[in-house]
């Protein structure tokens, strides 16, 4: 059974937001903006791109 994915872009930068904000899009592996990443869909990386939804935009698949 093959693993969901999302893809995740970051859209806008984190600087001037708070710390604990910057933290989820350095741990969802974010650091330019309109790099994209494809993580495995967990509860945890959901929670973290709901934490920054103004920062990141979920990709759609190709």
């Amino acid at each position: 059974m093959a693993n969901k994915t999302v893809k995740v872009q970051l859209f806008r930068s984190p600087i001037g937001t708070q710390p604990k904000h910057k933290l989820c899009v350095k741990g969802l592996g974010l650091s330019r903006v309109g790099q994209v990443r494809e993580l495995e869909d967990t509860p945890s990386v959901r929670g973290m791109i709901n934490k920054v939804n103004y920062m990141v935009r979920v990709v759609e698949g190709e």
